[in-house]
């Protein structure tokens, strides 16, 4: 997955400035989401990772990877086992992991460093080898990064910001159709959150509009 540093741009909330509903201000003075105050990992991925653009396939296969064990389970806990599932699944490489035999999804399901579900880990070869067949065609990231809409929300609070929108229906439907698994519309839009697609940051946080896909 890519990685990427601090962004320099952050922008910081002013002194007398009231914060919009759903944001805390940090000590150090920096506005988030209730979600991303507390954990310090959520705190550093919210910070800077969460909403950048990722545009290299293996970075992307990765996101729709652990999106799909993500399903029915919190962020938090696929963050925390990322390290685990990067060693499991060669890096996400798609054209190792399109190779897994019967013997090597045996051990991944014996790995309790990982979710050990094995639909979600046969949809993990099964995208493998979808991702490389779109190789022929116009590859993953740029097939992904076309459903981008031609707005982004603007959320001021967590209730305001959709769970699916018309270009994720699309996408699930069209990733489907090129033999993707595990790829629902409302797993797809995380997926479009989290790589910058659309950015639902909240108006009030630090984070809002540092992508450099939707300036404010």
């Amino acid at each position: 997955m890519q990685e990427t540093g601090r962004n320099p741009t952050a922008r910081q909330v002013p002194e007398m400035q009231q914060p919009d509903p759903g944001i805390v201000i940090g000590d150090d003075g920096l506005a988030r989401p209730v979600w991303a105050a507390t954990d310090p990992l959520m705190r550093d991925y919210y910070d800077t990772e969460w909403g950048v653009p990722v545009r290299d396939e293996q970075g992307l296969f990765e996101r729709i990877s652990l999106e799909a064990f993500q399903a029915g389970l919190s962020w938090a806990t696929i963050l925390r086992k990322r390290p685990a599932f990067r060693e499991a699944f060669d890096g996400f490489e798609p054209d190792v992991i399109a190779q897994y035999d019967d013997d090597k999804i045996e051990r991944l399901m014996s790995d309790a460093g990982i979710v050990r579900n094995r639909a979600k880990i046969l949809a993990a070869i099964t995208n493998a080898n979808a991702t490389i067949r779109l190789r022929d065609h116009t590859g993953l990231v740029e097939f992904v990064w076309s459903f981008q809409p031609a707005e982004t929300p603007r959320p001021r609070t967590f209730a305001e910001i959709p769970t699916k929108s018309p270009e994720s229906l699309a996408l699930s439907k069209a990733l489907r159709k090129e033999g993707f698994a595990f790829v629902g519309p409302t797993t797809m839009y995380a997926l479009m959150e989290a790589i910058g697609i659309v950015d639902t940051h909240l108006l009030g946080s630090h984070r809002r509009g540092t992508s450099g896909v939707w300036p404010e």
